[in-house]
C-alpha cells in the first residue's frame, strides 16, 4: 500500500472547518481531493464519506433532509458534488436549522462559479480552499528527483509516483480521454469531445503565449465566441491558467491579452506526445514548460499575492509580477543552468520602479547577478516568500 504524502492546505482545512458549516475542496479529478479527505477523517471523529458517483451512496440521499438531519451531529463528506449540484439549496437549510461548524466537507472537479448553486446557496456558510495536483514541495523528500519528475510527469499522484515513464505517460492518456469524453458532459455541456480535444491540444503548443481567441478559432474552426467559452471551461476545470497583464499608468503600449497555460506539465507533455524528459529537453515548448512551471508552483503555494504578467509593445516584458499591497516582486523563468538576463526585463523593472527580482532557473547554487537581482531555484525562492 502506497504511503500517505501530505498535503499543503491540510492545516489551513482543519482551521477553516472550526470557522464555517462547510468547507469545500476544489480541485481537478485526481488530484487526491478524497485521497486527503479520508486521511483526514482518521481525526475526526463520527465521520460519513459519500462518493456522488456510486449509485449506492447517491441512493442515501433520495430523501436527503431526512439523511442530514439524522447524522447533523457527524462530518458529512459529499465527493464529486458537480454530479448533484442541486444539492446546494438544500444544505443551506439544512446547515440554518442546526448550525454547527464542520458539519460539511464539499469535494468538486470544478470551480465554484461553475458549481452555479454553491455561491448563493451558501454564501456566508462556506469557505473555498483549492487543491491542485502535488507542488514541489510536497514531494521534494518523496520522490526521485522531484524537480526533472514533476517537470516531465506532472503533480497527479498517479502519474508522478509512478516511476515508468511509459506507464505515466499512458495514465495521463487516459486522463485526458476520460476528461474529455465524461467529465465534461457531465458537467452539463454538449461539446463535441473531438473539438474541444483539438483546441486543448492547440493549446498546448502555444504554451506561455497571449491569448488570442480568433487565431485558435480559426485553427479548429469555430468561432472566437465558441473559442473563449471553451476556454472558460478548461480554465474553471482546473487544466488552463489564464494570466492577467498588469496594467500600469507609465505611458506606454502595453499588451492587453492574458497569457495561458496548461496548469500541469505532465498533461502539457501527453499533449504534445512528449514521452520522456529527453524528448521535452529538444521541444520547441522546452523554455515555456519551464515557465508554466514555475509560475504554477509560486501562484499556488503564495495564494496571498496576486500574479500578473508585463509586456510592453516594444519588447520590455517581465513573466510574473507579485503584487501584495504595495509590494511588487518581478519573477523571470529561464530553463538554464546559466540564466541570461535580457535588456527588456531590466527596462520593464524601471517602467514598472520594481526593487526587488528573481531569475528562477533549474540551478544548484543560488546568487546575486545585480543588486537586488538573485538567481535562485524554484523551491528556494518559494521558502524564501513564505518566510516573509
Amino acid at each position: 500500500m502506497r504511503q500517505y504524502i501530505g498535503r499543503n492546505i491540510e492545516s489551513e482545512l482543519t482551521k477553516r472547518l472550526t470557522y464555517f458549516p462547510a468547507v469545500a475542496v476544489l480541485g481537478p479529478r485526481q488530484c487526491g481531493k478524497s485521497t486527503l479527505i479520508k486521511e483526514l477523517s482518521k481525526r475526526i471523529e463520527n465521520f460519513v464519506y459519500l462518493d456522488l458517483q456510486n449509485d449506492d451512496d447517491v441512493k442515501k440521499l433520495d430523501e436527503p433532509n431526512i439523511f442530514f438531519n439524522f447524522n447533523k451531529d457527524k462530518t458529512i463528506c459529499l465527493d464529486e458534488i458537480q454530479n448533484r449540484p442541486e444539492l446546494f439549496k438544500i444544505l443551506r437549510s439544512v446547515i440554518d436549522s442546526y448550525r454547527r461548524n464542520g458539519r460539511f466537507i464539499i469535494l468538486g472537479s470544478a470551480s465554484r462559479d461553475l458549481i452555479k448553486q454553491s455561491s448563493e446557496s451558501l454564501a456566508g456558510r462556506i469557505s473555498y480552499l483549492e487543491l491542485t495536483p502535488f507542488l514541489l514541495s510536497e514531494i521534494f523528500d518523496e520522490v526521485k528527483d522531484p524537480l526533472y519528475s514533476l517537470w516531465y510527469k506532472g503533480g497527479f499522484p498517479e502519474s508522478v509516483l509512478l516511476e515508468a515513464d511509459e506507464q505515466s505517460f499512458k495514465w495521463r492518456e487516459s486522463f485526458i480521454r476520460t476528461f474529455l469524453e465524461r467529465d465534461i458532459p457531465q458537467l452539463g455541456f454538449s461539446i463535441p469531445s473531438t473539438v474541444i480535444g483539438r483546441l486543448w491540444k492547440m493549446c498546448a503548443h502555444l504554451h506561455g503565449q497571449t491569448l488570442n481567441n480568433s487565431k485558435l478559432g480559426e485553427a479548429i474552426g469555430v468561432s472566437h465566441h465558441t473559442v473563449k467559452n471553451y476556454i472558460d471551461i478548461l480554465s474553471q476545470t482546473f487544466m488552463i491558467r489564464l494570466l492577467p497583464v498588469y496594467h500600469a499608468n507609465i505611458g506606454k503600449r502595453i499588451v492587453k491579452s492574458p497569457k495561458f497555460y496548461i496548469r500541469d506539465n505532465g498533461i502539457l507533455n501527453s499533449l504534445l506526445s512528449i514521452r520522456n524528459f529527453n524528448e521535452l529537453l529538444s521541444h520547441p515548448v522546452f523554455g515555456e514548460s519551464w515557465e508554466g512551471l514555475v509560475i504554477e508552483n509560486i501562484l499556488s503555494e503564495l495564494s496571498d499575492w496576486d500574479g500578473y504578467y508585463y509586456r510592453t509593445s516594444k519588447g520590455a516584458e517581465i513573466d510574473l509580477i507579485l503584487e501584495r499591497g504595495q509590494k511588487k516582486i518581478a519573477v523571470e523563468c529561464k530553463a538554464s543552468s546559466a540564466p541570461p538576463t535580457s535588456k527588456g526585463f531590466y527596462i520593464a523593472m524601471e517602467d514598472l520602479e520594481i526593487d526587488e527580482a528573481y531569475i528562477i532557473a533549474p540551478v544548484k547554487d543560488e546568487y546575486p547577478i545585480k543588486k537586488n537581482v538573485w538567481v535562485m531555484t524554484l523551491k528556494g525562492f518559494i521558502d524564501k516568500m513564505k518566510r516573509e
